[in-house]
């Protein structure tokens, strides 16, 4: 009986290794958004990085990886509802380098960007509204580092409104100013690429 016992005891230690069943395998706390896997919607490569979105239920990430290291960012305007799909995501790739996440809630864009010096990401910490539905980078300072430009109702929400103007932010903080009130969206400069020039910009609701 002893001898039995042995050879078993043998025979089980001496077994080839299981091999993992890929479709078994539990998600790791990293490819979860909310209580739903992550899934990508959108993804840019910016010079030696890679930046993508992706989402889950009420919940998703910002992922950047390459030449930076791996890094995981909260993706704060999802979960204040914004919608996240392909055109959510735009970069400028600089020596400083520039990406805006927006996505449409309630008739505004909600907005929030990543930075990259020295080749490390981090995030500004301004969240931006876009109330006339325009969220986008463009360097209107010149300074060769992208600016976020949004365009403004200058009239309360929901009312009907033809009062407009882009309102420019610096994503090292600070606004840059706007430029003057138009009767018409279709009056900004650039429209609908709305590209201010530094001599257009005053000091906002001056």
């Amino acid at each position: 009986m002893l001898i039995t016992i042995a050879g078993l005891v043998i025979a089980w230690s001496l077994r080839p290794p299981a091999v993992p069943d890929p479709g078994a395998a539990t998600p790791q706390d990293e490819l979860r958004c909310g209580a739903t896997a992550c899934r990508s919607v959108v993804k840019q490569e910016v010079g030696v990085d890679s930046v993508e979105l992706v989402v889950g239920e009420g919940a998703g990430r910002i992922w950047t990886s390459g030449a930076s290291g791996p890094n995981v960012f909260e993706l704060t305007i999802a979960s204040s509802g914004a919608r996240i799909d392909g055109s959510s995501l735009q970069c400028v790739d600089a020596e400083v380098a520039v990406c805006l996440v927006r996505g449409e809630v309630g008739g505004e864009v909600l907005g929030e960007v990543l930075v990259r010096r020295s080749g490390a990401w981090t995030r500004a910490q301004v969240p931006y509204v876009a109330s006339g539905a325009y969220l986008a980078l463009h360097d209107v300072d010149q300074d060769a580092v992208a600016d976020v430009v949004a365009v403004q109702r200058a009239c309360k929400v929901d009312a009907d409104c033809g009062r407009w103007f882009a309102q420019v932010f610096s994503p090292a903080g600070g606004e840059l100013g706007c430029t003057p009130v138009v009767r018409e969206a279709e009056s900004l400069p650039g429209w609908p690429t709305v590209t201010p020039d530094p001599s257009d910009l005053r000091q906002c609701g001056a």
